[in-house]
């Protein structure tokens, strides 16, 4: 087995972290939410010569999923995730993308949901499932206990979180995930999250003025 590797494509308007997660070994890996620009994420996957197992999906909006079922039918893999929770969400994406005026993003229909305490993989990256609902009902976390490595989705960021505004969003639920299923795994870990750079758990629990 190689070292777990991540590559970041950013994608949509809204400029979101679509991540390739490969072994540097193998040159297998995931795609974790495609939401747009599929022809950048393919260029990507191409160009490093990776070999894509299945898409992951961390929750239902429109720029972390609207690519997945164009990306699915291009690669002929499955699409994995979130909690069902974020259904509804999943459902509307082409409403909303013409509502924010963003063309080609489709509905997602995954071939299946996740719940806490399931495992995913790829080769022999094995990655621990925590339901983290606040920023959507569904959202779900990626965690590599081997790799010290989440991907946190749109739950927390580099001094900031996630926006509760949006349909489903709850502030106190938000803080709640951070605080009793993030930080808990550890200073150390390293996060990529949905937009903008990452960090560590650590410079968050000390620094992030939403969690102190």
């Amino acid at each position: 087995m190689g070292e777990l590797r991540a590559g970041i494509v950013p994608v949509t308007p809204f400029q979101q972290n679509c991540t390739i997660l490969f072994d540097d070994e193998t040159k297998t890996g995931v795609v974790v939410d495609p939401g747009g620009d599929v022809d950048l994420i393919r260029k990507a996957i191409t160009d490093n010569g990776l070999t894509i197992e299945a898409i992951w999906i961390t929750h239902g909006h429109l720029d972390h999923a609207g690519g997945a079922m164009e990306l699915k039918e291009a690669l002929g893999v499955e699409i994995v995730g979130p909690h069902a929770a974020d259904e509804p969400l999943l459902s509307r994406i082409a409403e909303q993308s013409r509502s924010y005026g963003i063309p080609g993003l489709a509905n997602c229909t995954p071939d299946r949901f996740l719940t806490e305490g399931e495992t995913v993989s790829f080769g022999a990256h094995k990655f621990e499932v925590l339901h983290c609902p606040g920023h959507a009902p569904g959202h779900v976390v990626f965690y590599n206990r081997d790799a010290k490595f989440a991907h946190v989705g749109d739950v927390l960021f580099s001094g900031s979180v996630g926006r509760t505004d949006l349909p489903g969003g709850d502030h106190a639920t938000l803080i709640s995930s951070i605080k009793e299923k993030l930080l808990p795994l550890g200073d150390e870990i390293g996060f990529i999250c949905g937009h903008g750079p990452g960090g560590r758990f650590g410079d968050e629990r000390r620094n992030n003025p939403y969690l102190v």
